[in-house]
């Protein structure tokens, strides 16, 4: 079974066990769980999928917090050639990586 999630405005298709990376957020203190009610579409069941307007209603996907971690580094260059001017810049993202558990949909 798998979902279609919305999360800080990017859609991420998930299923049970797999591990996501997700963008950072404020969370209570000692929380374990985060729960996704943005569900955008349901499928791969034994019923037919199950397409939200926008969003399925009832729907929701349990995920187990892993704790923090960083993407690959990038490199930003910037350059003018004859001028001598060089600007370099690198950037790490920050994410929360989350391991999705069960699926709930309507």
């Amino acid at each position: 079974m798998y979902a279609i999630i919305e999360d800080s405005g990017t859609q991420i298709k998930v299923s049970s066990g797999d591990i996501v990376d997700i963008d950072p957020r404020d969370l209570e203190e000692g929380a374990t769980t985060l729960v996704f009610d943005r569900i955008l579409a349901i499928g791969g069941g034994e019923s037919e999928a199950s397409i939200g307007t926008p969003y399925v209603g009832g729907a929701t996907v349990t995920a187990e917090i892993l704790g923090d971690a960083r993407g690959d580094k990038i490199d930003v260059v910037k350059y003018k050639r004859r001028k001598g001017y060089r600007r370099k810049a690198g950037h790490r993202q920050d994410y929360l990586r989350v391991r999705i558990g069960e699926i709930a949909g309507a």
